[in-house]
């Protein structure tokens, strides 16, 4: 290897220790994941994977008109009615799977 750089980056604790993990199942250090990454960045000529936003975005009383929000308020209640409801620790536990707390 050439000369190289430095590269400085701000992780969460949790987000570098679980990737330390697998990196190192797969016997690669975190530098040599890293250089992958840059690597495939100047290949793609961008990010190497898709990078969407979801499909919708969540509602804000605010941006509704009255009309809408009463929409949104009897499809909450018809639900509710229709028994298609979550219990606290369901959604605690989906919580805890999609952002791995």
């Amino acid at each position: 290897m050439g000369r190289t750089s430095n590269v400085f980056a701000r992780i969460e604790p949790g987000v570098k220790e679980q990737a330390e993990m697998v990196l190192s199942q797969l016997g690669i250090p975190m530098s040599n994941a890293v250089d992958m990454f840059l690597r495939q960045v100047v290949i793609h000529r961008g990010i190497p994977f898709e990078l969407k936003l979801a499909a919708e975005r969540p509602l804000f009383a605010g941006d509704l008109s009255k009309e809408e929000l009463n929409r949104e308020i009897a499809k909450g209640l018809a639900d509710i009615e229709n028994g298609n409801v979550y219990s606290e620790e369901q959604v605690s536990e989906e919580m805890k799977r999609l952002y791995n707390l």
